[in-house]
């Protein structure tokens, strides 16, 4: 079994909150993941397991064991519960883990039941430290689903298709999106378009027949069950136009490429969006690095209407970091030229070139480097 990174981060969490929250999306790892704290599961979303969870509650909120809760979402009831449960024995520390696969259903809950209670944890699918011996370009190719290709090659991408399906046909309905599936595959393949590009809800709405407010709350549903990020610009006070409309990528780049028909590396690389995919891996093993150390961060990108940009900037420990990403493996001086231009603008503190280079340059405040670097940056002194 691989060792998923963000155990240590949990651990950690058990020791100082009554319950930890795990979200993230279907099929990530979650229930494996909880399983090896406890065998005190449940799974909220069977109806045989709700009733066993309801006899069997006086005895398990006296024990010292760490029950598990899993897709609390389907089980609303529970949180008065749990929090009743918990303020009976307020100083014990790691009694319950709720793990959820949408975020809003679950946080309503959380902020009404359990405020100053519970932690809150973000299991991403595998990410490039959990999974190297299996390469970086296969991770970029499959994503990093368990069952999606990443530990066996030949599941993509018919697993990313079926896993599609399901989501718009069952799933997604089930948790109040109203839209026809039809509709919802629709979206995937306009947002699969669009991946790494500004966000124009006027322009897809109208594409499907659709007002772009419509568009907008379907759109929230998707980054709120962990399928789309949504990455705001910052605004700086500076003297041009400002690009104020997000960007949004597809968190996991094997479902991106499963919608856009892409089979092998070598489809891959040849098409004309190969370089959003890129910046959108890049970006998202940026911030699951961040997510399992447990690093608070605030992320953005910045563009000006006069082409200066930043692909992302991320404000770590009150210092700003700006990122460009390239995937190219041989960055020029053009590319670090534009990164300092544009990082000026925002104050940036420090500037990082991202590019799948073998060769690392570091400067006073500038570092031209490749993934593996970026990571080893942020996991160790040189974030301070």
């Amino acid at each position: 079994m691989i060792k998923r990174k963000l155990k240590n981060t949990i651990i950690s969490y058990l020791k100082k909150f009554p319950a930890v929250a795990l979200l993230g999306p279907r099929q990530s790892g979650k229930t494996t993941l909880a399983k090896t704290f406890s065998t005190s599961y449940y799974d909220l979303e069977v109806e045989q397991e709700k009733l066993r969870l309801d006899l069997q509650w006086d005895e398990i909120t006296q024990s010292d064991h760490l029950i598990i809760l899993d897709e609390a979402q389907s089980y609303p009831e529970i949180f008065p519960r749990i929090r009743s449960a918990i303020d009976n024995r307020r100083d014990k520390m790691g009694r319950f883990m709720i793990l959820g696969s949408v975020s809003p259903g679950l946080m309503i809950q959380v902020s009404e039941f359990l405020t100053g209670r519970i932690a809150i944890c973000e299991l991403s699918p595998f990410y490039i430290d959990e999974v190297k011996r299996n390469g970086l370009d296969n991770l970029w190719l499959v994503g990093g689903f368990p069952d999606g290709g990443i530990l066996k090659r030949d599941s993509f991408p018919l697993w990313q298709k079926n896993y599609l399906d399901l989501l718009a046909m069952r799933d997604l309905p089930q948790w109040g999106l109203p839209a026809t599936p039809q509709v919802t595959q629709r979206l995937f393949r306009m947002l699969a378009v669009s991946n790494g590009n500004v966000w124009n809800a006027s322009q897809i709405g109208k594409s499907m027949g659709l007002s772009y407010h419509t568009v907008n709350s379907y759109l929230n549903y998707l980054e709120q069950t962990y399928l789309i990020r949504r990455l705001q610009p910052f605004h700086a006070n500076i003297r041009k136009r400002l690009v104020k409309s997000p960007k949004v990528y597809w968190r996991d780049t094997g479902l991106l490429h499963s919608l856009q028909g892409v089979n092998s590396s070598d489809d891959l690389i040849v098409q004309p969006w190969v370089g959003f995919s890129w910046e959108g891996f890049v970006i998202e093993q940026i911030l699951i690095c961040l997510e399992v150390q447990g690093t608070h961060y605030e992320a953005y990108f910045f563009r000006t209407n006069d082409g200066y940009e930043l692909d992302l900037l991320l404000i770590l420990n009150g210092k700003k970091w700006a990122f460009e990403i390239k995937l190219s493996g041989s960055p020029g001086r053009d590319e670090l030229d534009r990164l300092k231009n544009a990082a000026e603008m925002v104050g940036a503190n420090r500037k990082v070139l991202i590019s799948r280079t073998r060769r690392e340059i570091e400067g006073a405040d500038v570092v031209s480097t490749n993934l593996y670097g970026v990571l080893r940056l942020l996991q160790g002194k040189n974030r301070k």
